[in-house]
């Protein structure tokens, strides 16, 4: 088992969890509303940090029913967050 620490930077942020039984990934939330629009960049800050095992990483990855409908993907996705 891997461990890691998850700190709020907020007192609104969302640790990220399991949304359902079988999920192979957390699910991120957002501490903002933001406006989003297919295949244009956008930062959205979830108000987190995230200390990793050295040696491991983090991916962030597209929704693929908002990718395949909306086109609203990662930029660099997978994007990845190193341990450092």
């Amino acid at each position: 088992m891997i461990s890691m620490k998850i700190k709020r930077l907020r007192e609104d942020a969302v640790i990220p969890t399991y949304a359902h039984l079988g999920d192979s990934g957390f699910d991120l939330v957002s501490v903002e509303d933001v406006d989003l629009y297919p295949m244009e960049p956008t930062l959205v800050h979830t108000g987190i940090s995230i200390e990793l095992p050295e040696d491991f990483e983090l991916q962030i990855r597209s929704r693929s029913g908002l990718a395949l409908r909306d086109r609203i993907v990662v930029v660099n996705s997978p994007g990845t967050v190193d341990s450092s």
